[in-house]
């Protein structure tokens, strides 16, 4: 299986490297055999990935403990989920598995049948696949995971511990998954700049890519809030760990460029940002990719310290940026805004607020996480930043965007008027302001809670009132149901209010991190089996400890009641 491997990994990168080249040459010459050719070189490609992942899925499965990763990170004892999950527990194989998803989804990007963005598929297929020559590089020359040992172990080292958990099932593929996907949105950007086709051809192409990769990162950051959680030592759902903020900078970003995208296509503004938006992205991907696997920063989440292969990492985000950046400023002309915002107060306005807050979220996040090695190189004094400098910069920043979800919901394009601001959100803003007098009458005193707690009712009440006007208005026109109109209105706008799923989800994701981090109470006893301890209203009881084997383990229990 290594063998077969290794020489599966070899010709895909011969065979993606001429594919990148034959797409670059037919683009420019409009040779359609060159293109046809470039086109079945990546589908090669894909299909040889394909052989070795299958090759890597067989040994693990197989025990071919000859092979270095498959000792490393499996065992006989192992139960089969787990053993298929080590797939993604080391650098090669997760490095591995970011090539195989990359070359299924350039595959599927030349194979859809497309109305708009043909002329750019070329181009971002030669982009997608010197992506994947950079990835078969690392491999081969860095990270094989086919590596062999001298001699045959009897056994394998197992999983790590930590690992054993549901969560490993779900939550690497996930990230890895939304980190691939930003590739494809990224490589239609450089191509739209490449052929000066900059109007909104490649945006239609990329905002499905986008929402799946953002949905992808969105449920991997979410199941990773689980894992850590149930995991002892991990800090909780969320401990801004540099790899848990790896993982979240480039979802803000994305996030930030969805809603940027709306304003370009309706009106024509904020080009270079959407572009500059896109590159961001797919850099922090990049990024997320490095922090995991150089051991440059420290984190309970790391795959193991490789400083050659961090180097290779930097030096490919580096070419990202200088190349993408490079490239948007030769293009400045072309991506010039065809219109101005008329008015601070418009929707306009408030998205490009949002915009600015989730980027400057994620610069702050960004800071944090290297600030460590900036003041060792710069006072060769190492300052650890912790989560108090992350809650005190980010949490007003995240609740301002919150408030921002619900003022985008009714704010008018363009310009909106006092009288229009006050008609549609006196009813929403009354209503979070009495459940806020409500809550210091009960007796709440945590001023941000309550301030927090006031934000996301108005902004779920301002969704709630927009639905309903909406719906009510479609009902007098056509003469239906409220039922009828309702589903109407979805099916007829879909995008819009999938966004306020999304948004409803966010509001109810603040009220509960608020409350769990404001109201959480810890308390540290030492108790014998037996006996008791009060915390609040609960009274825990220490009834015993359980120890017994596993197939792979010796587990140390404490009941507690």
């Amino acid at each position: 299986m290594a063998d077969i491997g290794y020489i599966a990994l070899f010709l895909a990168l011969a065979v993606s490297f001429y594919s990148a080249i034959a797409f670059v040459l037919g683009g420019r010459g409009k040779e359609p055999a060159l293109l046809a050719s470039g086109r079945n070189a990546l589908l090669a490609a894909c299909g040889l990935v394909t052989v070795a992942a299958l090759a890597l899925l067989y040994a693990l499965v197989s025990h071919d403990f000859q092979i270095e990763y498959v000792a490393s990170y499996t065992s006989r004892d192992l139960p089969l989920s787990y053993t298929l999950s080590a797939f993604w527990a080391g650098n090669d194989g997760s490095l591995l598995f970011w090539a195989w998803l990359l070359s299924i989804f350039a595959a599927i990007m030349v194979l859809q049948r497309r109305r708009v963005g043909k002329e750019l598929v070329p181009y971002a297929s030669a982009i997608s696949m010197f992506t994947l020559v950079f990835f078969l590089i690392v491999m081969l020359f860095v990270a094989n995971p086919f590596d062999k040992l001298p001699f045959v172990p009897a056994d394998g080292r197992g999983l790590n511990p930590l690992l054993e958990n549901p969560g490993m099932f779900f939550h690497p593929p996930f990230l890895l998954l939304g980190y691939v996907g930003f590739t494809i949105p990224f490589a239609f950007a450089i191509a739209a700049m490449l052929t000066r086709r900059l109007g909104d051809e490649w945006l239609i192409a990329i905002r499905r890519w986008t929402l799946i990769a953002w949905l992808f990162l969105s449920v991997g950051n979410l199941l990773g809030m689980w894992w850590a959680y149930v995991e002892l030592g991990w800090g909780g759902y969320w401990a801004w760990d540099p790899v848990e903020n790896a993982s979240f900078m480039p979802w803000l970003v994305a996030t930030a460029f969805l809603h940027s995208i709306m304003m370009q296509r309706r009106r024509g503004i904020l080009k270079k940002w959407n572009v500059s938006l896109i590159i961001i992205t797919f850099a922090l991907a990049i990024l997320g990719t490095f922090l995991t696997r150089s051991g440059v920063l420290n984190s309970v989440h790391t795959f193991g310290e490789s400083p050659s292969l961090g180097t290779m990492f930097l030096v490919f985000m580096g070419l990202v940026l200088i190349g993408g950046f490079g490239l948007l400023y030769i293009r400045s002309e072309d991506l010039k805004s065809e219109a101005e915002m008329e008015s601070l107060v418009s929707r306009e306005s408030t998205f490009l607020l949002n915009n600015l807050l989730l980027v400057g979220a994620t610069f702050a996040i960004l800071l944090g996480n290297f600030f460590p090695i900036i003041s060792e190189w710069v006072r060769d004094v190492k300052i650890s930043v912790g989560p108090p400098f992350f809650n005190q910069v980010n949490t007003p920043i995240l609740l301002a965007t919150v408030l921002l979800a619900g003022v985008c919901a009714l704010i008018g394009w363009r310009r909106a008027s006092v009288k229009n601001l006050l008609r549609n959100f006196l009813w929403p803003a009354s209503i979070a302001i009495a459940i806020g007098i409500v809550l210091v009458i009960l007796g709440m005193r945590e001023w941000f809670a309550v301030l927090a707690f006031t934000v996301s009712s108005f902004v779920l009440f301002t969704i709630i009132y927009e639905v309903f006007r909406s719906t009510r208005a479609r009902q007098r026109v056509r003469g239906t149901s409220y039922l009828k109109a309702f589903w109407g209105l979805v099916g007829a706008n879909r995008p819009r209010y999938g966004g306020y799923v999304v948004h409803i989800g966010i509001v109810l994701m603040a009220i509960g991190i608020t409350g769990s981090s404001l109201f959480d109470v810890s308390k540290e006893i030492a108790l014998k089996p037996g006996e008791s301890t009060t915390l609040n209203q609960y009274i825990l009881t220490f009834d015993k400890i359980d120890q017994f084997a596993t197939a792979s383990k010796d587990v140390l229990a404490a009941s507690i009641s």
